[in-house]
């Protein structure tokens, strides 16, 4: 598993209701496992975890809806985060 995906796995898994065997591509907001008060927890511990800003212009289910949106959100922050320097 890819460290960033076990990273947010971890997350999720100690702060939310989710299932041993969330599938990457499941829904967190339409399954219920977080609401808008968790998508703040969410954005919160991603910015103190992975060091980036969450702009709120990216505060985007295609960014933070399932675990595969995170990951490669996540991926893309580190890399522009890299590639400025």
């Amino acid at each position: 598993m890819d460290p960033i995906e076990s990273r947010i796995r971890t997350f999720l898994q100690e702060q939310f209701p989710v299932p041993e065997q969330l599938p990457a591509a499941e829904s967190l907001l339409d399954s219920g496992i977080i609401d808008s008060i968790g998508v703040l927890t969410l954005v919160t511990w991603l910015e103190q975890e992975f060091g980036f800003l969450v702009e709120d212009d990216e505060v985007l289910p295609e960014n933070l809806d399932s675990v595969a949106n995170l990951v490669a959100y996540v991926g893309t922050k580190l890399d522009a985060a890299a590639a400025a320097g």
